[in-house]
């Protein structure tokens, strides 16, 4: 022990920076993995249609963009195919990053949820043929109380077909939804399904509106998140009373949003940030101009947590 010391003291070493882990500095530790979607919720109000909302979010500068499984139903249902829209998709250079439905798969009639799974596995054969790879999974057809564990089991079961189909189901709660409304339900499903694909859809407002707070997102692996829905809400409404028409640009609220984005990136994995609102001042207004705005904001909110 006597010689070990001699040569940390010869070293100029002590003690207790030789036993400490010495992990390399991360690259761009600091640099945001982000990449920015619009849901196309944002601009519906005037109804554009889908091949417009493509080419809003294109000329407005977004990554990527997430559709409405219902619209894109109505689209084929008018005589045009899968190859055309995706050709329309690829020619303003998005991704679809993710598609919002609502299969019933957690119902727990068995009719029902068989129903709800024959409907995931049209909507994700749909989505493939898009190059879309995950599609939302809300707890439609849940009632309260919900049965956790059956939920778990029937979510790993909705794995093995998304994995069938190429498109992975997004676990969402949402925060009004008295059947499935909170993170720590989510996080209880996810344990249960016991699987590594396993990926949660949070969104600012339902944490908020659920109860959920926000600190819980400080637990999660980072591979655990792909997709977040960024929005932010008012605090002259109450908690319990407040709808999705409530939301607002993200900076226009109250929310966190700051602590939010550094708790995503500091958690790991790049990160799609999807602007959802359902705010009918904005539907009132020009589609271009409130697409324009949402990623302004979005931009200059990561910009902000990043700083600080």
């Amino acid at each position: 022990m006597t010689d070990r010391r001699k040569v940390i003291k010869t070293l100029g070493l002590s003690p207790a920076l030789l036993l400490a882990p010495q992990w390399p500095e991360p690259k761009n530790f600091l640099e945001p993995q982000f990449r920015y979607c619009l849901n196309t919720s944002t601009i519906r109000g005037k109804n554009p249609g889908i091949l417009k909302y493509i080419e809003i979010a294109s000329r407005a500068g977004y990554d990527g963009i997430e559709l409405w499984v219902g619209d894109i139903i109505a689209y084929l249902k008018d005589g045009n195919s899968t190859d055309t829209l995706r050709k329309h998709i690829d020619a303003h250079h998005l991704t679809v990053e993710n598609a919002i439905g609502f299969a019933p798969w957690m119902a727990e009639d068995e009719v029902k949820q068989k129903a709800g799974f024959a409907q995931m596995k049209q909507e994700m054969e749909i989505l493939a043929e898009l190059g879309c790879r995950r599609i939302a999974a809300p707890g439609i057809g849940a009632t309260a109380p919900v049965d956790l564990f059956r939920a778990g089991e029937s979510y790993r079961r909705l794995l093995d077909l998304g994995r069938s189909t190429g498109v992975i189901p997004q676990l969402e709660f949402w925060g009004a939804f008295a059947p499935f409304h909170h993170l720590g339900q989510a996080l209880m499903v996810a344990a249960v399904a016991n699987d590594p694909d396993t990926r949660l859809l949070p969104d600012v407002y339902h944490l908020f509106r659920g109860g959920s707070g926000f600190d819980g997102l400080k637990m999660l692996n980072g591979s655990l998140i792909e997709i977040f829905h960024l929005n932010d809400y008012p605090g002259d409404v109450p908690r319990e009373k407040q709808e999705d028409k409530d939301r607002v640009y993200p900076g226009e609220g109250v929310g966190p949003l700051r602590q939010i984005l550094r708790d995503l990136h500091h958690m790991g994995g790049q990160k799609v940030l999807s602007l959802e609102l359902f705010n009918p001042g904005y539907w009132e207004q020009d589609p271009q101009t409130v697409a324009e705005t949402g990623l302004k904001k979005m931009k200059e909110q990561v910009r902000l947590a990043m700083k600080n």
